[in-house]
């Protein structure tokens, strides 16, 4: 049957699908736009469930804070490649998920993915990515989302291209402070504020590598406890924000350059794209041929 232009144009905005694909619904919906929607959203959910298996550790971190500066939101969303992470549609499914995380309140990714991805719409987040997962042909995933409200101080962000995201909530200080904070957490990406931050496992199992690594060297015992002490004091400067030299002044502590301006580091949320995903090595004639077979 004859498929108006008007009637394919109508679709593609709907649901952002190519051309041909939004003909070829329609004709066998038999014109009937809402079945060509369904038709297609299950088509979507089948091409995402077969791709689910594949490891998405490339993608983007995106960040975005209320105005007033409460409220922030910080999303990670992961594709297959860093080809596709740079698709236009791809990052402005991104963009349009930190908007939406940042006005919904969602606790986590979850409840987050029931969501409209635009207010006012039916579609939800869920049924946006496997759009996606369909037109663009790649695994893509709503990996993380840190959720800061109701904030003390005020929340402060920095992005590092697209892959490394920061949010930092500050009491006093400005501005600029507040960025260079943020700019720091992204570069040293240290472990807890401070020390009494610091998990008691953690501590204890660098403490047992101290130890045997200086009672290997044959110290006696008294001295092998002030060097254990002099290597915890080190590492608690190395993973924690205040202990680390600021890297703007390496002669400053961050805790130094605080207490200047009379501030304090309340809480902050690192995230770099791809973090614990553990990649799957693959031969690249191997990729191409899976490619080629349609995998």
């Amino acid at each position: 049957m004859a498929i108006a232009a008007a009637l394919v144009k109508e679709l593609r905005e709907r649901t952002g699908a190519g051309m041909m694909e939004c003909k070829n619904a329609l004709v066998e919906s038999g014109g009937d736009i809402d079945a060509a929607i369904e038709a297609m959203r299950k088509s979507g959910q089948a091409k995402a469930a077969k791709k689910a298996g594949r490891t998405a550790a490339d993608g983007v971190v995106t960040v975005r804070i209320a105005e007033g500066g409460e409220t922030g939101v910080m999303v990670e969303v992961n594709s297959e490649t860093d080809f596709v992470a740079k698709d236009a549609s791809f990052t402005a499914f991104a963009e349009a998920v930190t908007v939406r995380a940042l006005t919904c309140g969602a606790a986590d990714v979850q409840a987050l993915a029931t969501m409209p991805l635009n207010e006012g719409e039916d579609t939800t987040i869920a049924q946006a990515r496997e759009a996606l997962v369909a037109k663009i042909g790649e695994n893509i995933q709503l990996r993380r989302l840190v959720h800061f409200e109701d904030a003390r101080g005020k929340l402060y962000s920095y992005r590092h291209g697209v892959r490394i995201g920061v949010l930092v909530e500050i009491e006093g200080g400005d501005a600029t402070l507040g960025k260079d904070i943020a700019m720091h957490i992204a570069a040293t990406n240290p472990m807890c504020i401070s020390a009494n931050d610091v998990p008691p496992g953690a501590l204890e199992k660098e403490k047992d590598i101290f130890r045997s690594q200086a009672l290997a060297s044959g110290k006696p015992e008294n001295i092998v406890e002030k060097i254990i002490e002099g290597r915890v004091r080190k590492y608690l400067e190395e993973v924690t924000l205040l202990g680390q030299a600021f890297v703007k002044d390496p002669d400053v502590t961050v805790e130094k350059l605080l207490g200047r301006a009379g501030a304090k580091v309340l809480r902050f949320a690192r995230m770099e794209v791809g973090e614990g995903v553990e990649k799957k090595e693959e031969n690249f004639a191997d990729e191409v041929m899976a490619q080629v077979r349609g995998n």
